[in-house]
C-alpha cells in the first residue's frame, strides 16, 4: 500500500497509568509489546474487544525499560534494555523471559536488531555501543569513541542507534550533537557527522547541559542519515525548545537539511523514512505531541498532526494502513483508510 501522509486519522486511544517508552511487534502478528515505567515488558493483543496489557513473566527489569526490539533470523524473540543496565531476551509466544545478561553499567538509551536479525545493538551512559549475538546472547564488540563528557565536563549521554538497510552500517548519536557512522563488520570507524544546534548548555538559570540527539535513521538506499532532536532549548524545565530534524548524505558528510518547528515543539524522538524514501515521519513532543511527514527532497512539512500524548516510539502494521503510537500514559492508533476515531 502507498501511504498518503495526508490522511493519518487517529481511531482509538486507551489510557495506561505508566509511560511507555519504546514499542515493538513482530511480522504478520496483531500483538504490541510495550516497555514501560513500571519496569515491565508488556503484551497487548490488538484485535481483542477490550484489550489490555499483561506483563510478560520471569526475570525481570529493575527500572524504566527504555528499548524493545524483535531479533533473530525468524523474528522469534525479543530484546529489551532498562535503565539497570541489563538486557533481557523474551519469547513472545510463552511470554516469558529466556536470558538476562548485565549489559552496561549505567542506563540503557536504546536497543536495535540489525536488518537480518542477528545482531543486537544497544547504547547506553557509559557512551559505549555494544554489539551482541541475538540468538546466544554473547557479545561480540563495544564500538568506544563518544566523549564522556559535554565540553561543559558534564556527563554526556549516548542516546540512538539505527542499522543501515543493508544491515553493513551503524549509526549511533550522543548529547552533543556528535554521530558515528560504523563499519558492522569491523568496528572502523565509517563516518562522523555533527549536529551541534542539538545541545544546549545554559550556564544562566540554572548550569545545565541539554538536549541530545534522540533519534537517528537511514534512508531505504542507505545513502541518507537523518537525526531528530530539539534546537535551542530556552526553558529547561519545559523543554522550550523547537522539534529539529538534520538529513544527511553521510558518506559525503554533506548537510542536505535543517528542519525546525516551533509550533510543535520537544524532542524528536523517533524518525521513520518510507519505504520509497520520498518522506520522512517523525513522532516526539514536550507535553504535547506530535507525529508529522517531511518531504525529505525538499525538506518540507506535507502533514502534522497533535498526539494525544508525548510520542515516545512508533510501529507500523505489516500493510502499513496503521500506526501505532506509545508514549506518556497513553497508546494510540492511526489510519491511513478509517477517518473516524472509534474509542477513548
Amino acid at each position: 500500500m502507498t501511504i498518503d501522509p495526508k490522511k493519518l486519522n487517529k481511531v482509538a486511544e486507551k489510557g495506561v497509568p505508566d509511560i511507555l517508552f519504546c514499542i515493538a511487534r513482530q511480522p504478520t502478528s496483531t500483538t504490541l509489546f510495550v516497555g514501560n515505567s513500571s519496569f515491565q515488558v508488556a503484551a497487548l493483543q490488538t484485535d481483542a474487544e477490550k484489550p489490555e496489557f499483561e506483563p510478560l513473566t520471569g526475570d525481570a527489569h529493575q527500572s524504566y525499560v527504555t528499548g524493545l526490539a524483535v531479533a533473530g533470523e525468524s523474528k522469534n524473540v525479543l530484546v529489551s534494555g532498562a535503565y539497570d543496565g541489563r538486557l533481557i531476551w523474551w519469547d513472545p509466544e510463552q511470554r516469558q523471559s529466556i536470558r538476562a545478561i548485565d549489559a552496561h553499567p549505567s542506563w540503557i538509551r536504546g536497543v536495535v536488531a540489525s536488518p537480518d536479525g542477528r545482531l543486537i545493538a544497544s547504547v547506553a551512559d557509559d557512551m559505549v555501543c555494544r554489539l551482541w549475538d541475538a540468538n546466544t546472547g554473547d557479545s561480540i564488540r563495544s564500538l568506544d569513541k563518544h566523549a564522556r563528557e559535554t565540553p561543559h565536563h558534564y556527563p554526556s549521554m549516548l542516546y540512538a542507534a539505527a542499522f543501515s538497510p543493508d544491515g553493513q552500517f551503524l549509526a549511533t548519536a550522543d548529547r552533543v550533537g556528535h554521530v558515528i557512522v560504523w563499519e558492522v563488520e569491523t568496528g572502523a570507524v565509517a563516518a562522523e557527522l555533527d549536529a551541534p544546534v542539538m545541545y544546549t548548555w545554559d550556564p544562566r538559570a540554572r548550569r545545565h547541559s541539554i538536549g541530545g540527539i534522540r533519534s537517528v535513521a537511514f534512508s531505504p538506499d542507505g545513502k541518507k542519515l537523518a537525526v531528530g532532536g530539539i534546537g535551542k532549548i530556552g526553558n529547561i524545565d519545559h523543554l522550550g525548545g523547537p522539534s529539529r530534524i538534520e538529513i544527511f548524505h553521510w558518506e559525503k558528510n554533506e548537510r542536505l537539511h535543517e528542519i525546525e518547528d516551533s509550533k510543535l515543539k520537544g524532542l524528536v524522538e523517533r524518525l521513520h523514512f518510507s519505504p520509497s524514501g520520498d518522506w520522512l515521519l517523525a513522532g516526539g513532543g514536550d507535553h504535547g505531541g506530535f507525529l508529522s511527514f517531511y518531504n525529505v527532497e525538499s525538506g518540507e512539512l506535507i502533514h502534522q498532526v497533535k498526539a494525544p500524548m508525548h510520542v515516545h516510539d512508533f510501529v507500523f502494521d505489516d500493510q502499513a494502513e496503521k500506526l501505532y503510537t506509545a508514549g506518556h500514559n497513553k497508546i494510540a492508533e492511526w489510519s491511513f483508510t478509517e477517518d473516524e476515531e472509534s474509542s477513548n
